[in-house]
């Protein structure tokens, strides 16, 4: 089991994690500090089969991101999204402070495939985890369907198959699979 949790959503002013934001108005009650939430987390994993958390923090809790990581990395892969937004100087930094263990690829954040392709190069050299991901708004172009197979990341986001847009990537992955076969 997998969750993206995007806590930059919930994060507040006073650097805590809101977990009951959208409700108006907040008594305050479910805010936790990173510490808190963090513990929250590994109850979360101790109790179910979790296997990958992406964005369990803020993108500038570069603290807690290095505490789940020493804390949890081992049994857990802790992706980086909007930690990371596939830019090298937010990796190198990353790898650096052991930030996460997994890059969320998004190849129209960072703008270019060659810096996509540099982006996976450096996750691969720190050990890390990739997983090619769409973006939200997405068409039924399978590109990153091709470009998760020509890179090995082993791992794609595209959602649940119950849209034209999702299903023309899974569709795409069938199809490497049959030509490409036990090669």
């Amino acid at each position: 089991m997998g969750m993206d949790v995007a806590a930059s959503e919930f994060f507040t002013k006073d650097k805590k994690y809101d977990l009951n934001f959208k409700e108006q108005p907040n008594d305050g009650k479910d805010v936790l500090s990173g510490d808190k939430l963090l513990e929250m987390y590994g109850e979360f994993c101790k109790g179910y089969p979790m296997v990958s958390i992406e964005d369990p923090f803020d993108q500038d809790d570069w603290k807690n991101w290095s505490a789940m990581t020493a804390q949890m990395g081992k049994d857990c892969q802790i992706v980086g999204d909007d930690l990371l937004v596939t830019n090298p100087t937010r990796i190198q930094k990353a790898i650096e402070e052991k930030s996460c263990n997994a890059l969320l690829l998004k190849v129209n954040q960072i703008g270019t495939v060659t810096e996509s392709i540099e982006s996976v190069r450096m996750a691969k050299r720190a050990g890390w985890g990739v997983m090619t991901s769409h973006r939200s708004g997405e068409t039924e172009d399978t590109f990153i369907a091709d470009l998760a197979v020509g890179l090995s990341t082993g791992q794609i986001k595209t959602g649940a198959p119950c849209r034209s847009e999702r299903l023309a990537k899974y569709n795409q992955l069938l199809r490497i699979e049959e030509e490409l076969g036990d090669k």
